[in-house]
């Protein structure tokens, strides 16, 4: 029984879990569905964690399909790194949910954000881009549901727009799927035609590095469908659009899995990637300027999730050791201190029905704890020494210097501060802060506490102790955080940064908070497309309604003409003379021998 579970890839069960959990049974009180689904979403993590942890580096299962061989579990220090993280990630999601009533509605949800995170977790063990696909497609189907549940008390959203959100995420979504699979497919038809010299093209592996336009077609298109759920500049905006939409647990779902797998298959198939440094640098630094003006604190944080997605795409381009192990190392830091302050706004959300900004302030009177574990996210955000942040951060940004990268070395410290300013600072102090809303909710409950206390000693445990995620790295690591130049260097920045804000509050130059919708290239296919198959539409319903117009006045004209010809009155119509008919006979007859005539002479 051993044996076969440890061939039974790390995700499954919790997976298959959360198909179970559609099956309890309906209570009459919530407390026991809620006791019962989520006591079955924490015991489902423990174990497949456990048994993640009786899998040894180097163990490989494969199996022989249509002539291919697939390798549904490969566990090495990569996949680790990942494995390790979604576990705890999963398990403080599914602690903060446990309030999730037990009617349908909740009981999807919880079943919905087992089985996502179950799918990512099996994606990041697997060895063939066929179980790949599997599991990329299954993230999308499984998660879409987080944005469509039902939420009560929850101001934010409504059932037409979360609809519309999730389609659209969805969309983009399985667009990325389909992506991937032309481009396994063309890889497919390439090592058929000898141009990928590979014995099992279907292996997930690594696929290419440089220049990413002098790969094939087939390796291209695996990199956009990565780049799509990594939410590259430019394909980015299904993550502002979804993730503020969600419920407010399932934001602390989604903010773990999609990117953070997007990601580790960068780091896996295209580590050395020039075009991931411009492309991540754009990333660090575009989200600035936006979420500083977006009043919804969740989308905030999606724009913050933005930019420090950016630090790790800089970190996989560069592609040395110590650039993979930061990103490794920054993905491990980034979903805790993320999901901690998901947490802590879902939580705020749980009590006061909004994270607009506009509607918030004065918290920390009656949600003390929930105040203290949210600036402990956005201190570890903001990278602050004795934070995670602080030591999976610096290996990027230090591997760039190495690598003498001047100008991504100066717009990673640019986007280290932007950080500071929108996550550090604006989160906790509009929430907790600010102008005092007169709210006076309770403490969150103590499940939330719970979660979002683990999370937090999480980030600060990594900050004290690196070791603890260093030593789960791919490669091995020389290199220490605490030397008197970076301590100094990163708290003059972010002292720097922290002076910045209370300045231009001062100075009303800081965008003021306002009920607004802002948009940024998801006004192309939100507003500009919408108006443009509009105007389409109307030209199409004219030109059509003309030509219609115009075969109507054809059709009249050649009624009439028939009517003149063949009618009651018309010419061939009318009462003939006996005459006329005679006249008529004999016209046709002579037309008739005549034309007899000239056949007969053209046959001879």
């Amino acid at each position: 029984m051993h044996d076969l579970l440890s061939l039974l890839p790390p995700g499954t069960p919790m997976f298959v879990g959360g198909l179970l959990l559609l099956l309890l049974p309906r209570r009459r009180h919530a407390a026991s569905g809620v006791t019962a689904a989520g006591a079955a979403a924490v015991v489902l993590v423990v174990l497949d964690y456990l048994h993640l942890l009786s899998l040894p580096v180097g163990t490989v299962v494969t199996v022989e399909a249509l002539g291919y061989t697939l390798t549904p579990l490969r566990v090495d220090r990569l996949a680790l790194v990942w494995g390790h993280v979604f576990h705890l990630a999963a398990l403080v999601a599914a602690l903060f949910a446990l309030h999730v009533g037990d009617r349908w509605g909740g009981r999807r949800q919880q079943a919905a954000a087992m089985m996502y995170a179950g799918a990512a977790i099996g994606a990041v063990f697997a060895g063939d881009f066929a179980t790949l696909f599997l599991y990329w497609e299954l993230t999308a189907i499984t998660s879409v549901v987080l944005i469509w549940a039902p939420e009560e008390g929850n101001r934010d959203r409504d059932e037409r727009t979360c609809f519309r959100a999730g389609m659209r995420y969805l969309l983009i979504q399985v667009t990325s799927g389909v992506v991937l699979l032309a481009g396994v497919l063309l890889r497919l038809a390439d090592a058929g035609a000898g141009r990928v010299d590979a014995e099992n093209p279907l292996s997930f592996g690594a696929l290419a590095s440089g220049d990413i336009f002098e790969a094939s077609l087939a390796t291209q298109l695996i990199f956009w469908a990565f780049g799509i759920k990594a939410a590259f500049p430019l394909l980015h905006n299904w993550l502002q659009d979804a993730y503020p939409k969600a419920t407010s647990t399932g934001s602390v779902f989604l903010s773990a899995f999609t990117t953070k797998m997007a990601i580790y298959a960068l780091a896996r198939a295209f580590a050395g990637v020039d075009l991931l440094i411009p492309l991540g640098v754009a990333m660090t630094a575009f989200p600035i300027f936006y979420a500083v003006i977006v009043n919804d604190l969740r989308r905030v944080l999606s724009y913050s999730l933005n930019n420090q997605l950016g630090f790790m795409c800089v970190g996989v381009g560069i592609g040395t050791e110590l650039a993979l192990n930061g990103a490794a190392a920054h993905a491990f830091a980034h979903i805790l201190y993320k999901s901690l302050l998901f947490q802590a706004v879902g939580a705020v959300i749980y009590r006061v029905g909004t994270a607009k900004a506009t509607e918030l302030g004065g918290l920390y009177r009656t949600m003390p704890w929930t105040t203290a574990f949210c600036i402990v996210g956005s201190v570890s955000i903001s990278a602050f020494p004795l934070t995670s942040g602080f030591v999976t951060k610096s290996m990027i940004v230090s591997a760039a210097a190495e690598e003498h990268l001047t100008w991504v070395f100066l717009a990673l410290l640019f986007a280290s501060a932007g950080v500071l300013e929108h996550s550090g600072i604006k989160i906790p102090y509009f929430a907790f802060f600010a102008h005092d809303s007169g709210q006076r909710p309770r403490e969150a409950p103590w499940h939330m506490l719970l979660a979002m206390g683990l999370t937090a000693t999480g980030c600060l445990a990594l900050g004290i102790f690196p070791g603890l995620v260093y030593g789960l790295l791919p490669f091995e690591v020389d290199y220490v955080p605490y030397t008197a130049l970076h301590v100094v260097t990163q708290l003059q920045l972010l002292l720097f940064a922290a002076a910045a804000f209370p300045v231009l509050l001062w100075l009303g130059v800081y965008p003021a908070e306002k009920r607004a919708i802002n948009l940024d290239v998801d006004w192309l296919y939100r507003r500009a497309a919408p108006a443009v198959f509009a105007r389409l539409g109307a030209m199409v319903q004219a030109g059509w309604s003309r030509l219609g117009d115009a075969w109507g006045s054809a059709a009249r004209r050649l009624r009439a003409g028939l009517d003149a010809s063949v009618g009651p009155q018309g010419f061939f119509g009318r009462t003939w003379t006996v005459g006329q008919i005679t006249i008529w006979s004999a016209v046709m007859l002579t037309v008739y021998l005549v034309v007899e005539f000239l056949w007969s002479l053209a046959s001879v």
